[in-house]
This record gives structure tokens, sequence and C-alpha cells, in this order.
């Protein structure tokens, strides 16, 4: 018996079409320019934002000679700027005082806002709105209005004028926008976690540090993280209460009184603001998950 062979028919030959290395390099440029176009606004945006950035540190960079002129690319490098700026006379003063200043400001508008928060969400008592409208009040009202009445409590009463205590101080009171959004992020937590705290036998404050705390870690770095930029860059306030004692002045005060004794020197100016600028962008650039998920979660609801 003869056996059968069974043939398989071969493959059809799979031609590469002509040019295809120029196609798949066309086909990318296409989706590059596609991508560019969709994206054309946010691109816009973003330079918008990061040119001044930029005009800023080159010209920290460039020579005496060659600040602020047409000549927009540093000449010479001048990183000496920085260590020029590091060894001006009081710098490292402003360093601490800003250090202090914003530290322990947020750690003490942080920390006595969170009770006030948790009450604020979860707790049912008579004038419980009222005292909601006197926070949102207090977030409406400028600073400019009370800071004459306060300059005399703190200054001409306590004697503290020359000092950064009377800006730091009534953060141990409370902050209004600190109050606000976190209330708001704690209204969303379910009231179930609580009601099952307090039948295990949990009080108040351990169900707030045990239970609504850890949950509640994104909207306490944002909140932080607020009012750490918040007085980094506060202007105003050591303005009124320290600027007769340069002891007690803070890197944004004496950025002031840097340019008026460099008035020529804007190299040495533009150093001086990276300096500055330098600590806040590395700081939001390691937090900026826990800030952005902080804000997106802390929605406004009743």
């Amino acid at each position: 018996m003869t056996p059968t062979t069974t043939l398989t028919p071969a493959a059809p030959a799979v031609r590469r079409p002509a040019g295809g290395g120029s196609a798949l390099r066309s086909a990318r440029r296409r989706a590059a320019l596609e991508w560019i176009a969709v994206h054309s606004l946010a691109i816009a945006a973003a330079l918008f934002f990061l040119l001044p950035f930029v005009f800023v540190f080159l010209t920290a960079v460039m020579s005496d000679d060659q600040a602020l002129t047409r000549e927009l690319w540093p000449g010479t490098w001048e990183w000496g700027n920085f260590a020029t700026v590091w060894k001006t006379p009081g710098f490292l003063t402003w360093w601490r005082n800003t250090l202090l200043y914003a530290g322990l400001g947020t750690v003490l508008a942080v920390g006595s806002s969170i009770p006030v928060a948790y009450a604020l969400a979860k707790f049912r008592f008579r004038g419980r709105s009222l005292a909601m409208m006197l926070v949102i009040a207090m977030m409406m009202l400028p600073p400019q209005v009370v800071v004459i009445p306060m300059y005399l409590f703190w200054a001409k009463q306590l004697d503290l004028a020359g000092t950064l205590w009377p800006l730091i101080i009534p953060f141990a009171f409370g902050n209004a926008f600190t109050i606000f959004l976190l209330r708001q992020f704690l209204l969303t937590i379910p009231k179930e976690y609580t009601e099952a705290a307090r039948i295990d036998g949990c009080g108040e404050f351990r169900t707030m540090v045990r239970i609504v705390l850890p949950m509640a870690k994104p909207a306490i770095a944002a909140v932080a993280l607020f009012h750490f930029f918040y007085c980094w860059n506060d202007y105003f306030g050591p303005q009124i209460y320290a600027s007769e004692n340069p002891a007690a002045w803070t890197l944004s005060y004496g950025l002031e009184s840097f340019k008026g004794a460099h008035q020529t020197d804007w190299n040495l100016t533009m150093a001086a603001t990276v300096m500055i600028m330098a600590p806040v962008i590395v700081v939001f650039f390691f937090a900026q998950k826990a800030f952005i998920e902080g804000v997106t979660l802390t929605g406004v609801k009743g």
C-alpha cells in the first residue's frame, strides 16, 4: 500500500512596501504633529509660565555688564553670583527666620485647625451653621482691615514689635482657610467609620487620631503645602512687624532690601530670587502627588 503524502501549501511571501523606512518615519512625524496640534494650547500655556523662570535664571548667571541688556543668552556663565549672594551679610539670618516662620507656622496652623474641622464636619450641635459662616467670613476678610488694631495689640500691649511672633502665634488658634478645606474633605469620609469606632469604645479624640486622620492624609498634606508656601512668600506680614529689626527679616522682605543694596547688580538680585524660589519648587516637585490628590479630593460639599 502506497502511503499518501499531504502537501502543505507554502505561505505566501510577505512583501514589504517599497520605502518602508521612509513610510515609518512619515507616520511618526504625522503622529508627532497631531500630538502637538492637540496639545498646542497646553504647550503655549506651559511656555507662558516657564519663560519668566528661564529669564530669571539666565539673568542670574550673567555678568554685571550683560544683565538686562538685549543679549538674552549669557556670554559667560557667572556661577559665582550665587556664592556672592550666599555670603551677603544677613542672608543666612533671613533663611533661618523664614524656615522658622514657615515651618512652625504650618505646624501650628494645621495642628490647631484639625480639631475644629473635625467638629464642624462630624458633630451636630446648635450654632454649627453659624460657626461655619464665621469661618467663611474670616476667609473673605482682608488682613489689611484688621492690621492696625492687631499691630497695636502685638506691638504696644505685648511689646513684640520687631519679631516674627505676632505672625506665628495667631496660627496656634487655627486658620480659616485650612479649617474650611479640611472640613470639606472630612465630610467625604463615611460616618460609618466613626460610628464603628465609637461602638468599639473609642472616644472622640481617639477616633479622630486613629481613624479619621489616617484617611485624611491627602487633605492634610495639601493644606500644609498651601500654608507653607503662603508663609514662605509672605511679604506683607514681615513688613508690618519685623521691618524695624533686620535680625528678624525673612527672605521675601530681605530680597527687597537686597535689591536696594545692589541697584545696578541685577544679576545678583536674580540670583537671590532663584535661591529663594528653589526650595519651594523642590518641595512641590516631591510632594506634588499628595498635593494634587488632596486638592482633587477636597471638593465643595454641603
